[in-house]
């Protein structure tokens, strides 16, 4: 009696080593709503307003976006670590005004506030962070309250210390010289002047991105965003990553805080109101979520230069910039309906 061997049924391919489509890979990117939002942002003023075509408005769009996209590169790395920080746009004046008026009161050297002011915007970093963690307090109220007490001490001691809301011109100090090269200088490119500060911008985003995504720290934060429970339970030091995330936005608020000292001269203590909206706007607009654990340095920044292209655009095409705001919230409630219809079809083509 013969039988005949019949070959086993293919088993089904193992998911875990499946080749994604290009679409669907790039559907995962968590800055690729931004990017298109920015693509059509740019194509409607580019339509719509002749002088933004311009190499010249460009540079002034890219300088925008780059005193907004700096301090945005800390915030997107705390909104991925799961927190706010509701002080940053005080935090950058406190840091400005902190330096200009320690220099001059004391007769020293700028160099000698700016390095006073940075030690001053870490500590209310820690603070704000070491608050969040010990008291388990939403970071949201903790950074709620250091926001008003930055925006009472600028008023009130600005103008205890010099008789009105402004510092001292600091232009003729010793030190104003070597530190505008650092925080506020220009230089040319094809006849278009561009400002230090984008320079200063990209090398932040690199950096932040390269521990994102190739260190054992950006793992962290985004375990810590994604679960802190969990994240501690296999040993990720969540309190101290944290803290270091709220020490990293007082860090580039400091920095921020530099360049409008030495790109001016001189400080409002009123500057700066509502700029830590758009620096979390900007975050969530690159493909932050508001629960933590997922984001991109990159799409902050493309986040930062969207509020950029909008904030010059709106001039050069001629609008009424009283709607200004109101674009800004369609721009945020429309990233964030983009972005959950990115992530559902990319989960879809799983």
């Amino acid at each position: 009696m013969s039988s005949t061997l019949q070959a086993p049924a293919p088993s089904p391919p193992d998911e875990r080593v499946a080749t994604r489509s290009l679409t669907s890979r790039l559907l995962t990117r968590p800055e690729v709503g931004a990017l298109l939002g920015a693509i059509v942002i740019y194509l409607v003023f580019f339509a719509v307003a002749p002088p933004f075509r311009q190499l010249e408005s460009l540079s002034s769009v890219l300088y925008v976006s780059s005193t907004f996209g700096i301090p945005a590169v800390a915030v997107a790395l705390l909104m991925i670590g799961g927190e706010f920080d509701l002080s940053a746009g005080v935090a950058v004046t406190t840091s400005a005004l902190f330096a200009s008026m320690f220099a001059y009161q004391f007769t020293a050297n700028l160099w000698l506030g700016v390095a006073a002011s940075l030690v001053v915007a870490l500590v209310v970093g820690f603070i704000n962070g070491y608050l969040v963690v010990k008291t388990g307090i939403p970071s949201f109220l903790v950074t709620l309250g250091t926001f008003f007490m930055l925006r009472g001490l600028n008023l009130a001691v600005t103008r205890s210390i010099t008789g009105n809301v402004a510092t001292n011109d600091v232009s003729n100090m010793d030190g104003f010289a070597s530190a505008q090269k650092v925080f506020a200088s220009s230089f040319s490119v094809g006849g278009v002047s561009i400002r230090i500060t984008l320079l200063w911008w990209i090398v932040f985003v690199l950096v932040a991105t390269w521990v994102l995504l190739r260190t054992h720290l950006g793992n962290w934060i985004f375990a810590v965003g994604g679960s802190a429970p969990s994240a501690r339970a296999v040993g990720v030091p969540v309190d101290k990553v944290k803290i270091g995330l709220f020490m990293a936005v007082g860090f580039l608020a400091w920095f921020t805080g530099m360049h409008i000292l030495f790109a001016f001269n001189t400080v409002q203590s009123g500057v700066g109101l509502g700029n830590e909206f758009i620096y979390i706007v900007a975050a969530v607009v690159g493909g932050c979520l508001l629960t933590g654990g997922y984001g991109s340095v990159i799409g902050a920044a493309i986040g930062a230069f969207i509020f950029g292209m909008t904030n010059q655009g709106i001039v050069y095409a001629g609008w009424n910039p009283d709607w200004f705001y109101f674009f800004l919230g369609a721009l945020l409630l429309g990233a964030i309906l983009l972005n959950s219809f990115v992530r559902r079809r990319a989960e879809a083509m799983r």
